[in-house]
């Protein structure tokens, strides 16, 4: 079979070639001391970093290093030389530089290493979603073992944006237990003057398909709707509420979290966030010193006052494993929701459905937490990366031009009252704003389950707040299925949609964003219900219970449900408190004790079993996570947990 060549397109230069070269100039500063006791590696790394061009006259500096998500390739002027996955990585180049140009300036030796990170948004509804969940876990660990592979580092920057890169920072970064660390949020992306933000853009396909947008429509909203080429979505889902959870667990600097892209308040942060590292470390401050269980009951309060999407429910407890400290559990998210009231107006709760960019010229993290200090809900005696109290923080927060000038800036531009975006608790409860998440339990959920109960439409609730529901349920053992039936109108209002087999198991846990989102955006989607043991992030409408436990493939009760099924749904928005029960098969009603009888006797779904286009990595990260507590343990990886079944196992087998 001939093959014909590729066209040479060399040029005459590529035959000037050298073999050896004179090297740099000068010397290394070594001491006896050095070559006598020091580790052969940190003398050969001076040799690498005088290779690599730093003057040797500095390479006594203490070093620091920049770990960051940055994807893409970046001409000087910003055009694309390689695009990146997603605009959150694209433009983070600009923090690690300006944050690198800091630390030399303050005379240490910055380096920088990168591993980049996924798109949700890109992946949803394809195979591509199996592997974002498992990422995370392994993102961290690469994060973990690129810091110990710089044995000489005095501390570390992490720079991450979006739904599993972030997250995977804070893991590492609450690992390094005796290091002190910083974490810098990449910010957001802004809307469009006229358009459709990120989030409500995903719907165009579900849309279309019910003759609800035009072909040119989705054609010209879906160009525009990333209106700035750097950031995270401009809605409060995974990014959005991660970076805010980094900045309540102390992690990050006041004001950081949701700052708009590209800007010069964006590049500030990170210039400030070097300046920090430094004092943190000539104070002998570590992570150790951050992060305390205090801190993460704070930053699971502000989540509540955010919002946040449920995806926090596993990124906030691996952050607590990776940093020694305890796991919340249900009842301490229920806790924490039935305090803390959900006081912010951004997208996608509502009701006036402000981007993020706004929630932080109101004022941001800082802002909500002088309310949540007035109501007693936060421990203001953790220490910040600031290396001040939170207490301190907060009393300079409320004082400062900063808080004043942006919240100014949000008036004249948007023409928007900052009080109107973060709210005091008692306007908040006034425009029926409820707390965030409610947890139901149910012969359908035995272990638990989780809604975002402060999204449920207003429309489809009981005069008392109590949402009510009875329906057959539509089962499916695949996203893409479901999102088919959805589009050819063979959904109805009324129908309970029951999604199994998405769990950790059967596809690694994906996101059903698309699925969510589009019943949010379609006008029939408030009546009608999900079930599924797979996740969602920050968009759903109607009742969307996600995280249903034991998930299908490990013997769930929800994989066991049958179309037509008669599903009851109870969501108390007020008490925080809900069920979801199987009561009824063909004409037959009964209790719920009697339907999970039922239940326990029927043979799993048909047509339930891992999808078979399941990596086997993401299965291997699934058999792990489970032996370290799976999803309501965060799906992290209990390394002793795990060593301690396999040992199990293995002398089971020898005898």
């Amino acid at each position: 079979m001939n093959q014909s060549n590729p066209p040479d397109a060399a040029t005459p230069d590529i035959y000037r070639v050298l073999t050896k070269a004179s090297g740099p100039a000068g010397s290394l500063p070594l001491t006896e001391e050095m070559l006598l006791n020091r580790p052969s590696g940190d003398v050969f790394g001076l040799t690498q970093n005088a290779g690599m061009g730093w003057d040797p006259r500095e390479l006594g500096r203490k070093q620091f290093l920049l770990l960051s998500t940055q994807g893409g390739l970046r001409a000087p002027d910003g055009k694309p030389i390689a695009l990146g996955y997603h605009t959150g990585h694209w433009e983070i180049g600009l923090l690690v530089q300006a944050a690198a140009q800091e630390l030399r300036a303050l005379g240490t030796i910055p380096f920088a290493a990168f591993c980049s990170d996924p798109c949700d948004g890109r992946t949803q509804g394809t195979v591509g979603m199996f592997d974002s969940l498992p990422y995370r876990n392994d993102a961290a660990q690469i994060f973990r073992r690129l810091i110990r592979s710089l044995p000489t580092r005095s501390g570390v920057i992490g720079v991450a944006t979006c739904d599993k890169g972030l997250p995977a920072m804070m893991m590492a970064l609450a690992a390094m237990r005796d290091l002190p660390c910083v974490l810098v949020p990449g910010g957001v992306t802004l809307p469009p003057a006229q358009g459709e933000d990120a989030g409500k853009i995903q719907t165009i396909g579900a849309r279309f398909a019910h003759g609800l947008v035009s072909l040119q429509e989705a054609a010209e909203l879906g160009c525009r709707a990333c209106a700035s080429p750097g950031g995270g979505c401009q809605f409060l889902g995974t990014a959005a509420t991660s970076q805010v959870v980094g900045e309540a667990l102390g992690m990050a600097l006041a004001h950081s979290a949701l700052a708009p892209s590209g800007q010069p308040v964006w590049t500030d942060i990170a210039v400030r966030s070097a300046r920090a590292l430094c004092q943190l470390e000539a104070r002998g401050v570590t992570m150790r010193d951050i992060l305390s269980p205090a801190g993460v009951r704070n930053a699971m309060a502000v989540h509540a006052a955010f919002g946040g999407s449920t995806n926090l429910l596993l990124h906030i407890p691996a952050i607590a494993h990776a940093a020694g400290l305890p796991r919340p559990t249900v009842e301490d998210w229920t806790a924490i929701n039935r305090l803390v009231p959900r006081i912010v107006d951004v997208l996608p709760n509502g009701p006036a459905h402000h981007p993020t960019v706004r929630v932080f010229l109101a004022g941001g993290v800082p802002e909500v937490m002088l309310h949540l200090r007035r109501l007693g809900a936060l421990d203001v005696s953790v220490l910040t990366v600031s290396g001040s109290t939170l207490g301190e923080l907060l009393d300079e927060w409320e004082k400062s031009e900063r808080r004043a000038r942006f919240r100014e800036i949000l008036r004249q531009q948007d023409g928007v009252d900052p009080d109107d975006v973060i709210m005091s608790p008692d306007k908040a409860r006034e425009r029926g704003l409820s707390s965030t998440m409610t947890f139901p339990r149910g012969n359908l959920a035995p272990e638990g389950s989780v809604i975002k109960s402060t999204a449920i439409d207003p429309g489809v609730l009981d005069a008392d707040g109590v949402y009510r529901k009875t329906g057959q349920a539509r089962v499916f053992a695949h996203e893409k299925d479901a999102m088919a039936a959805l589009k050819k109108n063979q959904i109805k209002a009324g129908d309970v949609v029951v999604l199994m087999g998405c769990g950790p198991l059967g596809t690694g846990m994906e996101e059903t964003y698309q699925l969510t989102s589009a019943l949010k955006f379609l006008p029939f989607g408030k009546h009608v219900a999900l079930l599924t043991d797979a996740r969602f992030s920050g968009v759903s409408t109607g009742a969307c219970i996600g995280h249903i436990g034991p998930e299908a493939l490990a013997g769930g009760p929800i994989g066991k449900v049958r179309d037509g099924d008669r599903i009851r749904i109870v969501i108390d928005r007020n008490k925080l408190e809900g069920r979801v029960d199987f009561v009824g098969e063909g004409e037959r009603r009964f209790s719920p004790e009697e339907g999970a009888q039922i239940l326990a006797l029927r043979a799993p779904h048909p047509g339930l079993a891992p999808d078979p286009a399941l990596p086997a990595d993401t299965r291997l990260w699934a058999a792990l996570q489970k032996v370290g507590g799976g999803t309501w343990g965060g799906c992290v990886f209990d390394v002793e947990r795990i060593i301690e079944v396999i040992a199990t196992g293995l002398a089971a087998q020898r005898r």
